[in-house]
């Protein structure tokens, strides 16, 4: 694994960055933090790839939306059979990508712009082309290579059967034939190999990992997969549908997630996080029961958990009422704080899902049977899932906590369906044909400039994947000259929620109107949300209140004052 020192920075660079991370050890708890998808977010060189040097070429954009923090995610050596996800080296950059110097660049820059940057990780496998996994193939049996992996002989006289019918998270098996009877576990995709963390030379080494990038000026990572290093292979193995009925027992049991060993695992890394000042911070992705949520978010562990609630839920005033009355428990209990996402880079966007019809299932996959489809757009409310999108964003952005932001969600970017066949790169359109679609739609690379090649997303038509000749109105350069536009809602709310935000608390202000939310932060800063599909007026003692920002036009929703049209917001103080 490549493991160079950081390059020398510029004093001025360097007495910025010294500044940076010497502030608030806090500022994660309410920070505004903008996912980049590095592939897809700003092109330099003209490949159809983005890539460091595009992402620092676009921090003026970044200072100017008003985040705290970038979350990047996997930059490192791949060849890309899930995206990145699938890592040939922890401690490099890819170099479609770039180079550590490059990294160097990107990170002083941003921290000179008051930027923190927050790094994907990805512990729970490696990739296939990853030197120790190489090295395991070419192993004997029951070498320490293959160790550091989950090698087990198969069933059958000749082994040529997998140990199990396990199934893996995007189709097809779940165990891959090694060649000499034995067969390795992948979790994920075949290029994905799961890491065995009962190794001590894996846990070490990924210490390491988290050395090396908080050296060169990481103030934190993202954790993929958080809940699914531990796992106990004790033979028997338990069917599929023996580890489907218990995947979200919640008591620590199931053989693959969410297992308490985790707990040892997390305190080590704590450990190493607390070597830094300001201690770098983490956050889990974990899909863990709610009542195991705490385990990721504690102190003494990572810090912080991902609660994807409110992006599974429909636009309803009952369910988000319920979602942050149980998050702000959960955020009391463990004393870390909430986080609030709509979008992200697994999920269709959300100004796509709240224009198809609301998801009776329960199963939180709103969009997945409609691209399943094909998309058709005549399914979806274009015009009403970008106004449910924006009354959305201005509820999220008053709660308090962290905010991870999308990129292009600042745009109003609807999910790219039409995509062919031919074009598509997420593994599991391949692997699971005929039930899922897969990731592609949410990853088109973002449109600059209107009137441009590959909409300004670099200097050449190249895109890796293709961009709808209807991205020119979702452009950045149109949006910016529009005061009315999604992005410059986006600029305005970010604006106010800096200078509005105070304690991490809410009350409630009871209406007797049932579509409609309204709570109240310190400071008076009021929030208030139709969830209907009619105005509303508020009572005496709110409409009377300043409007700092609204979702939707105001005037046009009645002549008297303090009425609010529907699926909007209004900040008011």
């Amino acid at each position: 694994m490549t493991d160079a020192r950081p390059s020398t920075l510029d004093t001025e660079n360097a007495l910025d960055t010294e500044a940076v991370l010497a502030a608030d050890p806090d500022w994660w708890r309410q920070a505004a933090v903008y996912q980049i998808y590095p592939r897809s977010f700003a092109d330099a060189n003209g490949d159809g790839i983005g890539d460091l040097r595009g992402i620092t070429s676009r921090i003026p954009y970044l200072v100017e939306l008003g985040i705290d923090a970038v979350w990047l995610s996997p930059f490192y050596p791949s060849a890309l059979a899930d995206g990145g996800y699938d890592v040939d080296d922890y401690r490099n950059v890819d170099p479609k990508l770039g180079t550590l110097d490059d990294f160097d660049e990107m990170v002083a820059a941003l921290h000179a712009a008051g930027i923190r940057i927050i790094a994907d990780i990805v512990p729970n496998h490696s990739s296939n082309l990853h030197e120790w996994f190489r090295e395991a193939l070419a192993a004997p049996k029951g070498s320490a290579a293959r160790d550091r992996y989950i090698f087990r002989d198969g069933e059958g006289p000749d082994g040529s059967e997998p140990p199990s019918d396990w199934q893996s998270i995007f189709g097809g098996p779940a165990w891959h034939p090694a060649g000499d009877g034995q067969w390795y576990l992948h979790l994920f995709a075949p290029e994905q190999p799961d890491l065995n963390w009962a190794n001590r030379e894996v846990r070490d080494d990924f210490l390491r990992t988290i050395r090396f990038w908080s050296d060169r000026g990481v103030d934190g990572f993202r954790v993929d997969v958080a809940h699914g290093l531990a796992k106990d292979l004790t033979y028997p193995l338990r069917s599929h549908a023996e580890l489907e009925a218990t995947k979200l027992a919640g008591d620590g049991s199931h053989p693959l997630w969410d297992r308490e060993e985790l707990d040892e695992t997390y305190a080590e890394w704590r450990a190493v996080f607390d070597e830094y000042d300001p201690p770098r911070i983490a956050v889990a992705e974990a899909w863990v029961a709610p009542t195991r949520r705490h385990r990721y978010a504690a102190a003494t562990s990572l810090g912080q958990a991902f609660n994807f609630d409110l992006l599974r839920a429909n636009f309803s005033s009952e369910e988000f009422h319920e979602i942050v009355d149980r998050n702000m428990e959960f955020a009391g209990e463990t004393g870390s704080s909430n986080t609030w996402v709509f979008s992200n880079h697994d999920v269709v966007r959300h100004a796509t899902r709240y224009g198809l019809p609301a998801d009776v299932s329960g199963e939180g996959d709103v969009g997945k049977d409609w691209l399943l489809r094909g998309g058709p757009a005549s399914e979806v409310d274009a015009a009403l899932g970008l106004r449910r999108a924006r009354a959305a964003t201005l509820f999220l952005l008053g709660l308090p906590g962290s905010a991870y932001l999308y990129q292009g969600e600042e745009l109003g970017l609807p999910e790219v369906a039409e995509i062919p066949s031919s074009e598509r790169q997420d593994p599991t359109f391949f692997r699971n044909a005929g039930v899922e679609v897969g990731r592609d739609g949410c990853r088109v690379p973002l449109p600059w400039v209107a009137d441009a090649p590959s909409f300004g997303f670099g200097p050449s038509a190249a895109s890796h994947l293709p961009q709808p000749a209807w991205f020119s109105s979702f452009a950045v350069d149109v949006q910016s000259a529009d005061s009315s536009s999604t992005l410059s809602m986006y600029r305005r709310a970010l604006a106010l929620r800096h200078e509005l935000q105070g304690l991490e608390q809410l009350a409630w202000i009871s209406l007797d109107l049932p579509s409609v939310l309204a709570f109240q932060r310190p400071g008076g800063w009021t929030v208030v949300t139709n969830f209907g599909s009619s105005p509303v007026t508020l009572p005496d003692g709110l409409h009377e209140l300043e409007v700092l920002l609204a979702s939707a036009p105001l005037d046009s929703a009645a002549a008297a004052p303090g009425v609010v049209p529907p699926a909007t917001t209004v900040w008011l103080r």
